[in-house]
């Protein structure tokens, strides 16, 4: 039945030839055709991009990008806002940020009528709401100390209201056009190519860290004293990598989505600057009323030599420290899901499995739930906010370790990118091989978790490992 203030969404079908005549593409871009649409908007403030890079690891299926939110929530510091795009005005509220969202802009989509004449039900999201919490969101949360230097111009959350879309399903190869608000593909995409000339993209300095090896080390001795006396059980501890560029972070991205094909890779261009994530790890999905989210804990790097590769692999499988680490944090999972998750269904169907990625391989455990039918996935996603894997156990007191010792703040990293539709769809990310770029300054981190059998010269090895798909590549650019 029709109500007064229904959003009528239309969807339109193509297929990848149909786009590339329609758009005058290049006749190579079929392979990655959101990625050549999503050139001429990348530029756009809140343009966001959900991005498979062709992998089809954690059922990876649908590339979607949102562009034009009507309405954005930010939150930086104490302070949370609405902000009408149209205006740019900006109205303080009193609210926490997935609250804000949840009353202030997923509200706004509560009752949606689709008009296709195809089926439409398999497809995520086609409008709603999407954006970024960075790691910090947890401060909204709980109470925690303010050490660590926060020299960021980004925000700590950025979430907008969308009511356009476009949906790749990367399965049948069509591509899907939602919009309520009576665009049409050359209307989105076209008036913007003058715009979408590639800058290039060159590092004008190498990365440096913001801890030498000796520092690292030396932090990590002091969690080694706190696990010993028994205030937490495993700390992430990572280290800021930065240098500063010139050109194009869209042109970056697209290197490293292809160097990488993680996942949960993810593109997100603000005001203040923007995000480009190639991460692996899924945080939580609600689909159907199913909880699923799958820690990653336990990493090995990836050889070109056959033999070494599979040896690394097996090592992982066969380690311990890293079984035991990963079973900690899966305990924390299945405690933080089962607040908002019907009774005696929270199970691991899958603990251990090992997946392996261009610079690493990953033991990445699966756990799942039934939400509750009063409770919302935003609720969800803010009580188990930030995801326990990039933490530590017990998680508050992780937390307050990894703000002493860090330098500095984390802004997105180990934060999410999400995105919740108007049925109450979500998928959401563990922002970890990310890269944050604004004042011409490029930050990437990389951590692990640190147990009382870890080995500080390994555990500093490992986060280069997990950055050699990522700095070397960004160097490589233009060179």
């Amino acid at each position: 039945m029709s109500h007064a203030d229904s959003i009528h969404v239309n969807v339109s079908r193509f297929t990848k030839h149909q786009i590339i005549d329609l758009m005058s593409l290049d006749s190579n871009a079929g392979e990655a055709i959101l990625n050549a649409l999503f050139t001429h908007i990348a530029t756009q403030s809140y343009s966001i991009l959900f991005d498979t890079s062709g992998s089809s690891k954690s059922e990876g299926r649908f590339n979607i990008m949102a562009f034009a939110p009507s309405a954005i929530i930010e939150a930086k510091g104490d302070t949370v806002c609405l902000i009408d795009a149209l205006s740019s005005k900006r109205t303080s509220l009193s609210l926490r940020p997935f609250e804000a969202v949840e009353q202030h802009l997923h509200a706004r989509v509560k009752s949606v009528e689709v008009h296709a004449n195809f089926e439409t039900e398999h497809l995520p999201f086609i409008v709603g709401v999407a954006g970024m919490a960075g790691y910090d969101t947890g401060r909204f949360y709980e109470t925690l100390p303010a050490i660590a230097k926060n020299d960021y111009s980004t925000p700590d959350f950025t979430v907008g209201l969308y009511t356009s879309s476009l949906i790749e399903d990367t399965q049948t190869g069509y591509v899907y056009f939602c919009t309520a608000d009576n665009l049409t593909l050359p209307e989105v995409f076209l008036n913007n190519k003058a715009k979408s000339k590639p800058l290039g993209f060159k590092l004008s300095s190498p990365f440096e860290s913001n801890l030498s090896k000796d520092d690292y080390e030396q932090c990590l001795e002091k969690i080694n004293a706190y696990l010993r006396a028994g205030d937490c059980y495993q700390v992430n501890m990572a280290q800021r990598f930065t240098a500063t560029y010139e050109g194009s972070m869209w042109h970056a991205y697209c290197h490293l989505r292809d160097h990488n094909q993680a996942p949960f890779s993810a593109f997100y261009n603000l005001p203040q600057g923007c995000i480009a994530s190639i991460s692996p790890e899924r945080f939580l999905r609600v689909k159907d009323g199913i909880v699923e989210t799958k820690p990653i804990k336990g990493t090995r790097p990836r050889f070109e030599d056959a033999v070494k590769d599979e040896a690394s692999a097996q090592s992982l499988l066969s380690a311990e420290k890293d079984r035991s680490e990963n079973l900690m944090i899966v305990d924390l999972l299945r405690n933080d899901i089962s607040k908002h998750c019907k009774a005696n269904t929270v199970k691991v169907p899958a603990l251990f499995a090992l997946e392996s990625y261009e610079a690493v391989h990953h033991l990445v455990s699966t756990v799942t739930g039934e939400l509750n039918e009063n409770a919302s996935p935003l609720e969800l996603l803010a009580s188990a906010f930030p995801g326990g894997s990039i933490t530590g156990a017990p998680k508050i007191r992780a937390m307050e370790v990894i703000d002493e010792l860090e330098p500095h703040r984390r802004n997105i990293y180990c934060g999410s990118i999400f995105y919740m539709g108007y049925r109450e769809d979500m998928d959401s990310s563990i922002c970890i091989r990310t890269v944050l770029a604004e004042k011409n300054q490029l930050h990437c981190w990389a951590g692990g978790g640190i147990v009382l059998d870890s080995v500080p010269s390994e555990e500093y090895q490992e986060t280069l490992d997990k950055v050699s798909k990522i700095l070397p590549v960004l160097a490589s650019i233009n060179r």
